[in-house]
């Protein structure tokens, strides 16, 4: 590369070819994520942020953190369909069964993303009680790396597998709103995957039919890969339009380590990345987002997913 050649992803409104670069505009906040924190009991090596045993990068939500974002919906009068939680691993969180509580209250509904390995077992008490008072509004999804144990295990380690589908069993026993989230192969195609998780469900005894309300097939990413970046031609070309793209009406909520009060950011995979802070209240983050990560590329505009479904 010459010396003074653009970098591709350096320039927040130019691609490296000099093109404008594609910008999604805020439509709407219509589902809150909080990320509980980056600590994880598992140690993944396709993790999008890198949750381990060890990674304390972002700290542990408390309620009050979570309060003041509540207060915020509740006091502006905001319609949300959804509120996730992801991590890390949420369960891990000590504070998770009165955040979960608290934001239940707000009569949204809200989607909690678990690897279930040895976790679910120690709030079993409190969640049925939470089910018991909440019904549908609480739902659990479950990650499966994939629909075989050896492939899955591979990226979680030996006896993930087995333990995680216990914890769904037990979940579906209990009549939970539950669901799946996946991972298709760069060599198989979403179609092939979803056909592996439906047998895995019979094998099982899972009575659920998964489709895209209870399924979600996430692409196989790897950070260096290299993707085109998204320029606002690519928009026609694609046939993608801007605001179907989660950072159009989607956020999250993160608490840096060594920070007193958290963050908003535009994404849920970004987590790191500062040029996607928005500010520390919901209000200030309704800003356009500017396309400036190979992830918008893979994951979103070209891989079509969304974190909070197909």
């Amino acid at each position: 590369m010459e010396i003074g050649t653009p970098r591709k992803w350096e320039d927040l409104k130019q691609t490296a070819k000099g093109e404008q670069r594609a910008h999604v505009p805020f439509s709407g906040l219509k589902t809150l994520w909080f990320n509980t924190g980056t600590l994880c009991n598992l140690s993944c090596e396709n993790c999008y942020i890198e949750s381990s045993p060890t990674n304390d990068r972002l700290s542990y939500l408390s309620v009050e953190d979570v309060n003041q974002y509540l207060n915020e919906i509740k006091t502006n009068k905001w319609k949300l369909d959804s509120i996730g939680f992801t991590g890390g691993e949420p369960f891990l969180n000590p504070n998770i069964i009165s955040i979960l509580n608290n934001t239940l209250e707000l009569d949204v509904p809200v989607l909690v993303l678990t690897n279930a390995y040895n976790v679910i077992k120690r709030w079993e008490r409190p969640l049925l009680e939470m089910n018991s008072k909440f019904g549908e509004k609480l739902k659990m999804r479950v990650s499966l790396d994939h629909y075989t144990e050896h492939i899955h295990e591979q990226q979680r380690g030996a006896g993930t597998f087995l333990k995680s589908l216990a914890s769904l069993k037990w979940l579906y026993d209990n009549g939970f709103n539950i669901s799946i989230a996946g991972r298709s192969l760069i060599d198989e195609t979403p179609q092939l995957a979803a056909n592996g998780y439906q047998e895995l469900m019979r094998k099982h005894q899972i009575d659920i039919e998964l489709d895209s309300s209870n399924l979600v097939i996430f692409p196989e990413m790897k950070e260096d890969e290299d993707v085109p970046e998204i320029s606002v031609g690519c928009w026609d070309i694609l046939k993608v339009k801007p605001e179907s793209q989660m950072c159009s009406s989607e956020r999250m909520i993160v608490k840096r380590k060594g920070q007193a009060t958290p963050s908003v950011l535009s994404c849920t995979l970004l987590a790191y990345d500062e040029a996607f802070e928005m500010g520390k209240t919901l209000k200030d983050s309704f800003k356009n987002i500017h396309l400036k990560h190979p992830f918008c590329s893979k994951f979103c505009v070209l891989g079509g997913a969304s974190c909070s479904g197909n």
